[in-house]
């Protein structure tokens, strides 16, 4: 029997293993709303439950993550770390001061709200900033991402939110956001065996989550939330790109590092809908907010790569340029002789 190539042809699309199920559970949200609740059971669950998939994913996403990281693991993706979670927080407080809880009701930015900013800044797509420095970088800075995969999940967003002075969240649901990845931690570093078993499960949760969530979102809106999430996207690569930059140069890097992690992870576009479902006075913001994040993954998985081989390419140059130098003067030195 011939063969599809469905995966490979997913695969091709920017983000596209969380891309693709979402425009899919949209299509039906916006065209055959009634569809799942008609077939009730499993397929209705299936297009109803993000969140129980998303617990899963988290726990599976916590087993990956190896405490047992070097001094310059911890060092660099410390650093990276902090300077992403640091951008989110200012821009979070001002945007926290100007709009509040709720997302712009009209005009050019209407539907941009601080949750999908937040939520878009917080997390960094950690395969696309694994594959960057797999081919621009050091092997150690590949395994910085042991450090950053700590943004993974609502929790950081939950805590941005409320050092913004937004609507706040009572600890038993800020401990329970983050507790999955904290189990999944504790099984993984008990036992590496548990470690490769559940990690192996991270990227095949990811298309029911996402199919789960566009079942909630309305295609009417895709159009203004493109636009919107190519801003965003572009913002996200600026502002989140220039601090992890110069955090990258501080630390030892050549700032290659810190322009590969200026992106957003393709679950981000998961956390509004959980932060909706922890306080509902988030709800209205969640509807758009998703569109966007998702908008913003497209955006940055495109713009990242370039702007990180550009980045690469001037540090090779100048490299280049520093050790053809000293040649260049000692021929000079011995044609004077």
């Amino acid at each position: 029997m011939a063969q599809l190539p469905i995966k490979r042809s997913i695969e091709r699309v920017p983000g596209g293993m969380m891309i693709v199920p979402l425009l899919l559970g949209s299509l039906v949200a916006t065209f055959l709303p009634g569809m799942p609740k008609f077939f009730g059971s499993f397929t209705n669950a299936l297009f109803t439950g993000a969140l129980p998939i998303l617990a899963v994913f988290y726990v599976c996403m916590g087993a990956s993550i190896n405490i047992k990281a070097t001094p310059y693991l911890l060092k660099k993706g410390g650093a990276l770390f902090a300077a992403k979670i640091g951008s989110a927080i200012v821009v979070g407080v001002v945007l926290g001061h100007f709009l509040g809880e709720q997302p712009i009701s009209s005009g050019l930015f209407a539907g941009i709200s601080t949750l999908a900013v937040v939520a878009a800044m917080n997390d960094t797509n950690g395969g696309l900033y694994m594959a960057l420095m797999g081919q621009y970088g050091r092997s150690e800075d590949v395994g910085a991402y042991t450090i950053m995969s700590l943004e993974s999940g609502p929790f950081l967003t939950m805590v941005t939110l409320g050092v913004a002075g937004l609507s706040a969240f009572p600890w038993p649901t800020l401990v329970g956001s983050i507790l999955p990845l904290a189990a999944g931690m504790l099984l993984g570093n008990l036992d590496r065996e548990m470690r490769d078993f559940l990690a192996r499960a991270v990227p095949v949760m990811i298309p029911f989550f996402a199919l789960a969530l566009g079942a909630s979102l309305d295609l009417h809106k895709v159009w203004q939330a493109g636009l919107l999430g190519i801003g965003l996207g572009l913002a996200v690569v600026v502002v989140t790109g220039i601090p992890l930059y110069f955090t990258d140069r501080l630390t030892g890097g050549t700032g290659v590092a810190g322009v590969a992690a200026a992106n957003t992870a393709g679950n981000a576009a998961a956390v509004p809908a959980l932060i909706a479902a922890a306080n509902p006075v988030y709800a209205e913001a969640a509807k758009s907010a998703t569109l966007l994040v998702a908008a913003c993954v497209v955006v940055t998985a495109i713009v990242s790569p370039i702007l990180t081989a550009a980045v690469a390419k001037r540090v090779n140059a100048r490299a280049e340029e520093r050790r053809t130098v000293p040649k260049t003067q000692k021929v000079q030195k011995e044609a004077t002789r």
